[in-house]
């Protein structure tokens, strides 16, 4: 997940934005929203529109007022109003495409959330939000000390410094209502900034820090996913998938994202298929669901008295034999409604216990054979076998009465 321009040379060196081919977990393509209206003109007479928005550390975005009428550029590194000071960030949608990222997360265009656009950033600038940012990981780790020494059941996970360095955020995710007052003092006085803490979920974490899914990708949340929709496990039952809790959880300890991706397209086809709990009657006996392939329509149902022989069925006739069930009447069998390559045998198979057979440390065992070594140990059988007998022997002497002379 990088840009073109953070492709390696010759020599495998990254170039580009300089990010050192980490774009992933530098800002470089996190929650981007491509422009689609950069190539399209105003209608004559239409202003341009003069907010902003600015993405900062981990995705966080905001929007900003352009009062000044400043020539920003999505990528240009500007300096914005903040409570207090300044922050840093970069710009990341201009135009008429940012209108609609108002309206998607319910902002107005007046809205006080929306803040000044003071200027773009200079040297200084950008020296003093870098060198905040290199403090970060050592804050991080003495404030995770300190709220072990406090005994707070709270989780730190990130440390976002402003960009003039006066002040810093700490995000954490705790159960239960934590009480960080005395935590704040030792923060303040220790690091000697203004501290803020803010509190997320469990996901809103997974998406501030990203990371690598099960399908080898990056989050779909710290790249291009903004709004989290409750997934329940209805949506893996549908999907007819294995209730695992360890295959269905994602990073953040809760139920994938990517379930409600193609659930709809498995309740279109669900709609062709009919209940899986109802049972087939035949005059041959009844005939109980098995298992069903969704987007192909296909049902499998088995005999109660030989449930090892299957029977295939597409939706169709199989609720054709249900509608004759509901009027009271019994088909012949579920083989005259499907052809003869259609009905499978499954063998029963036997399991044998195979517990002792073998080693599971077969491979430890040392190869090399010792020529001496069986030698000697048979000489050390000999000997003990010899004192063994002598010591029986001389017990029976013991044990003999003497005769009376």
């Amino acid at each position: 997940m990088s840009c073109n321009n953070c492709s390696t040379d010759t020599n495998t060196v990254p170039k580009g934005c300089k990010s050192n081919g980490s774009c992933g977990t530098g800002s470089c393509d996190k929650l981007t929203v491509f422009d689609w209206l950069s190539n399209m003109t105003l209608p004559n007479g239409q202003a341009f529109f003069d907010i902003v928005e600015v993405r900062f550390k981990n995705g966080r975005k905001h929007f900003y007022k352009n009062t000044k009428n400043l020539p920003v550029a999505i990528g240009d590194t500007v300096a914005v109003e903040s409570s207090p000071g300044h922050d840093i960030g970069s710009v990341s949608l201009t135009g008429e495409l940012v209108k609609i990222q108002m309206r998607k997360k319910s902002i107005g265009f007046d809205s006080e959330e929306v803040k000044q656009l003071y200027r773009k950033a200079s040297q200084r600038d950008i020296d003093i939000w870098q060198t905040s940012r290199e403090k970060e990981q050592e804050v991080q780790r003495q404030s995770r000390l300190i709220i072990t020494r406090l005994g707070l059941k709270m989780k730190l996970s990130d440390v976002e410094f402003q960009g003039d360095g006066n002040k810093a955020t700490f995000y954490y995710t705790a159960d239960d209502r934590v009480d960080f007052r005395l935590l704040i003092k030792e923060l303040a006085s220790t690091f000697k900034i203004r501290i803020e803490m803010k509190q997320v979920g469990l996901r809103q974490e997974a998406a501030r820090l990203g990371g690598i899914g099960s399908c080898g990708r990056e989050l779909c949340c710290s790249t291009w996913l903004t709004d989290f929709r409750s997934v329940s496990t209805a949506s893996a039952r549908y999907q007819q998938l294995s209730l695992n809790p360890q295959k269905l959880a994602g990073q953040c300890g809760k139920l994938k994202c990517c379930l409600n991706y193609e659930l709809d397209s498995y309740l279109d086809a669900l709609k062709k298929i009919p209940k899986t709990d109802t049972w087939l009657q035949t005059k041959k006996g009844t005939a109980v669901f098995q298992k069903m392939d969704i987007f192909k329509g296909l049902l499998w149902y088995a005999y109660k008295d030989n449930p090892m022989q299957w029977v295939t069925l597409d939706a169709e006739q199989a609720s054709k034999i249900i509608a004759l069930n509901k009027e009271g009447k019994k088909v012949d069998s579920l083989e005259m409604y499907a052809s003869k390559f259609d009905v499978i045998a499954i063998e029963d198979t036997t399991f044998t216990n195979v517990v002792g057979q073998d080693s599971l440390t077969r491979f430890d065992k040392n190869k090399r054979k010792n020529k001496g070594k069986g030698k000697r140990s048979n000489k050390n059988n000999n000997r003990n076998k010899n004192r063994n007998n002598k010591n029986r022997n001389s017990n029976n002497k013991k044990n003999t009465p003497r005769k009376n002379a």
